[in-house]
């Protein structure tokens, strides 16, 4: 057996964007602490407030992913980029401006919240539609590893900064530090050279749109994806919106240990990251991507324990699998839903996806509320595990378990798009079925 040889570095114009990602995640995990945290100690608000403002926070998610989607196709996801976080950058000096000036109301900064989710919600979408014009094919898996690595380390840096400035120097301070962190992105964004995609003949906006929803839900690959995104996220946003009140009456832990046990999270998502390159080098792709599932399955398993043995460890442990399963789903899910989507619909893919992630929060939320209101949170806590049995069960009939590589040839993206009455079950596609998938692509560790 051949010694690996060492791989080269990923092009400059991907180590840029990763960094301007970087910088980006940064700044939104402080804004994320500091929004609420001024609404509460400068402006008095309520907890009906602080609801109020996480709807602002994700609304543009659910309305403006798919229109923003299509942008990217029509256009450039560099121009959206920079676009995106200039939008960023003038609603965090708007927040500023008005502390500054003593004119911050809680209506402004509802406004501005919507106004800079807008922003975070054009990076997410074209972000994965510029990492397959930066990189080559077979490196994709490589580009999404680091990509995670730098979201997890921004997950566990950014709270704990922006909690630290607002103690010691008030939220102003942490909106600066924002602020200098999405002005840090712009200038990285500025310098990066992301090709625009071949221009083509238009067609009207929602047949354009049409075309990249038939796509996605029609594709054997891809619509588990979206279905299974979808489901996990119910369940995990389920979970969260119980788990607090949870952990204090039926655990005995103390506010300190939940916020440890909530970083544990963070901590998975960066073990997570660092053994992908270990473990695609022993799995299948398909066989990765399955560990996202499973490890949440495991999680709600071990939350589901604590019913009849309420020992945090326990809480401890399934919230590092909650952080290290999600983060292997999307570096396999990614690199395989670029390689298997056309570059002139990866927005529009793409924007599917970050619908059924966000659409998901609220749902899990709504139903954790009414489930605990009714019936109780240990209720709450049992339906979690059954909703992450039906994801884990769902995708392991799918043919996404299948899947042992990386697409070879940008031909084979039709691998998958299945006719509808081949797709029940979970069966490839007919130009999959009784071929060995490729074996010239590199190995996208």
């Amino acid at each position: 057996m051949h010694p690996r040889a060492p791989r080269p570095p990923l092009p400059p114009a991907f180590t840029r964007l990763s960094w301007s990602s970087v910088l980006t995640q940064f700044a939104e995990q402080i804004a994320l602490v500091a929004v609420p945290l001024a609404a509460v100690l400068l402006l008095g608000a309520d907890a009906a407030g602080t609801a109020l403002l996480q709807v602002a926070q994700t609304l543009p998610f659910l309305l403006l992913a798919i229109p923003f989607g299509l942008l990217v196709d029509r256009s450039s996801p560099r121009r959206l980029l920079l676009l995106s976080e200039a939008l960023r950058a003038s609603t965090l000096v708007a927040v500023i401006v008005l502390l500054a000036l003593d004119a911050l109301r809680f209506e402004s900064l509802l406004a501005l919240g919507f106004a800079g989710a807008v922003g975070t919600m054009g990076i997410s979408v074209a972000v994965p539609a510029a990492v397959p014009r930066t990189v080559s094919r077979d490196r994709l898996v490589d580009a999404n590893r680091w990509l995670e690595l730098g979201r997890s380390a921004a997950f566990i840096g950014g709270p704990a900064v922006a909690g630290a400035i607002v103690s010691l120097g008030g939220a102003d301070t942490a909106f600066v530090v924002a602020t200098v962190a999405c002005l840090a992105a712009l200038a990285v964004l500025a310098r990066t050279d992301i090709p625009a995609r071949v221009a083509a003949p238009r067609t009207t906006p929602w047949r354009d749109i049409g075309e990249g929803l038939r796509f996605a839900f029609s594709h054997a690959l891809l619509r588990p994806m979206i279905v299974t995104s979808f489901v996990f996220n119910v369940g995990w946003f389920l979970l969260q919106s119980v788990f607090v009140v949870y952990a204090l009456d039926r655990l005995g832990m103390t506010p300190a240990t939940v916020g440890a046990a909530m970083a544990v999270y963070g901590g998975g998502m960066v073990i997570g990251a660092l053994l992908a390159p270990v473990l695609s080098r022993r799995f299948a792709l398909g066989a990765l991507t399955m560990l996202g599932p499973l490890g949440g399955f495991t999680a709600a398993l071990l939350m589901a324990a604590t019913l009849w043995v309420p020992a945090p460890a326990f809480a401890f442990a399934a919230y590092l699998l909650f952080g290290l399963g999600p983060v292997l789903w999307t570096i396999g899910t990614t690199s395989l839903r670029q390689a298997v989507t056309p570059v002139s619909m990866i927005g529009r893919v793409s924007s599917v996806l970050v619908v059924a992630t966000y659409g998901a929060r609220p749902v899990g939320a709504a139903l954790g509320a009414v489930v605990a209101a009714g019936v109780g949170v240990e209720a709450c806590i049992v339906l979690c595990a059954g909703v992450f049995a039906a994801q884990l069960g769902y995708v392991l009939l799918s043919a996404l378990r299948r899947v042992r590589e990386i697409p070879a040839d940008p031909a084979d993206a039709a691998v998958g798009a299945t006719p509808p009455d081949e797709s029940a079950g979970g069966r490839t596609a007919p130009s999959a079925r009784g071929r060995r998938p490729s074996s010239s692509a590199s190995d996208p560790t």
